[in-house]
């Protein structure tokens, strides 16, 4: 889960038309890097304290045969981010972009990029641990909101209006419901489920004419915080401080008081551009556990008390008896046809009951019963019995060994997905027409 908001924020991140002044913030560059791929972080790495440009050649010496896909995707996302600049047959490396990750990594500088502490101390000083729980209640409210879940507060328009802008619910206010796109959201694991309503914040900024730049900055710098220390707000800009109050709504900052002089951010907000962790003691939830064990015969047993994941859990599960922590379940055809039709795949479910495994479990390999895991992909096969699977169709070759070669080539790359000899045809994946196209320009 954590690839596919890796790659909407790249996507983003592509499209935007001015990097030279996101590359102006030691945090932001900071956290671009880490949400490049790891052959292009190599890359970078390789070329960051060697100012001499870089012959095209010499990247495929970096490189296996094996990783040549992935070689040619981390070049292309590097350039499309103007990181990289080709000079005929040369790359340099963006000059602000390395001056600034320069500067992030040895420190130094007054950009105030990495936020500013209050120098004074606060008399009513919050712990990690009230700030964890201040963040689980405020997001799970949200979740609980979506699901249909009795809540006491209702969130904010702010989180409404992004909800219903990103298509995870529809309606008004005080009749809204649930699409299929958010009941896959609430599958997805917690920093991805934040990333998909930033994004969307992102999107709204630019028709309110925010500066999207100086968001994105704000945004990365709040993943460069430390947790449990208090940051000023004097050094933030217009905008950002109008962000600030925005994302106490998500719970991603903490503020007594809208005119408070500082804020702190939560885990939800430092976990941004790294792996979340849940915190061990959460509010009602089963953060940082595992809780659910499945039999091979279907059944399913939840040890927990939270009304979130018990309606979770209801998306594709028979529930048939409900104690004070325990929940009794059967994933049946139906349970997962009817989770289908809500959009739910069946790869999401595996991920969700594999992330959320109880630890007796773990102690099994592999961890989920092997006739339970096939048995749901086979339901989601009688519901979708054709594929699509984009890509290019290379033909036409002159000779048995012309095509022969080229197939060869196309399985040591990994994207061959078809071939006839007969007809001398073969398909690929897009990820490899590249590497295939300059294969048979050098065999001419």
């Amino acid at each position: 889960m954590q690839a596919e908001f890796k790659t909407s924020i790249n996507d983003y991140l592509e499209q935007l038309p001015n990097h030279m002044r996101l590359y102006q913030k030691p945090a932001t560059c900071l956290a671009i890097f880490r949400l490049l791929p790891i052959i292009a972080r190599q890359y970078v790495m390789a070329m960051l304290f060697n100012p001499s440009p870089v012959a095209l050649n010499d990247f495929d010496l970096w490189t296996k045969l094996s990783s040549k896909v992935y070689q040619t995707e981390s070049f292309n996302k590097l350039v499309r981010m103007h990181i990289f600049q080709v000079d005929g047959q040369n790359v340099i490396l963006n000059s602000e972009f390395r001056q600034q990750f320069i500067t992030a990594l040895t420190g130094g500088g007054t950009h105030n990029s990495f936020g500013v502490p209050c120098i004074d101390e606060d008399r009513q000083r919050v712990d990690i641990e009230f700030l964890d729980k201040y963040a689980t209640d405020t997001w799970e409210t949200i979740l609980h909101f979506m699901v249909g879940t009795s809540v006491k507060k209702i969130p904010g328009e702010g989180v409404l209006s992004l909800l219903r802008r990103g298509g995870l619910m529809t309606g008004t206010k005080n009749q809204v419901r649930i699409t299929h796109s958010g009941f896959q959201f609430l599958l997805q694991d917690i920093n991805t489920q934040i990333w998909t309503l930033l994004l969307e914040y992102l999107k709204l900024s630019e028709d309110t004419h925010m500066d999207p730049v100086q968001v994105l900055h704000f945004l990365f710098m709040l993943g460069s915080l430390e947790l449990g220390r208090d940051y000023s707000v004097h050094f933030l800009t217009d905008t950002q401080q109008i962000m600030l109050e925005d994302l106490r709504e998500y719970g991603l900052v903490y503020q007594k008081k809208s005119s408070s002089r500082r804020f702190y951010p939560t885990r939800l907000a430092t976990s941004l551009t790294t792996e979340y962790h849940s915190p061990v003691k959460g509010a009602g939830s089963d953060a940082g556990k595992g809780f659910i064990i499945v039999e091979t015969n279907y059944r399913l047993y939840a040890y927990t008390d939270s009304p979130l994941q018990i309606a979770i859990l209801g998306l594709f599960t028979n529930l048939r008896a409900r104690f004070s922590n325990l929940i009794v379940g059967v994933i049946t055809r139906d349970s997962i046809r009817r989770a289908l039709q809500s959009g739910i795949t069946a790869e999401q479910i595996i991920t969700y009951l594999t992330t959320h495994a109880h630890p007796q479990m773990r102690k099994e390999i592999p961890l989920l019963p092997p006739t339970l895991v096939d048995q749901i992909y086979l339901w989601e096969l009688e519901r979708n019995r054709l594929r699509a699977t984009p890509g290019i169709l290379f033909r036409d070759f002159l000779t048995d060994k012309d095509f022969e070669k080229a197939v060869q080539y196309a399985k040591e790359l990994g994207v061959l997905v078809w071939d006839s000899s007969l007809k001398r045809m073969f398909f690929i994946t897009n990820a490899g027409a590249q590497p295939m196209i300059n294969f048979l320009k050098r065999r001419k």
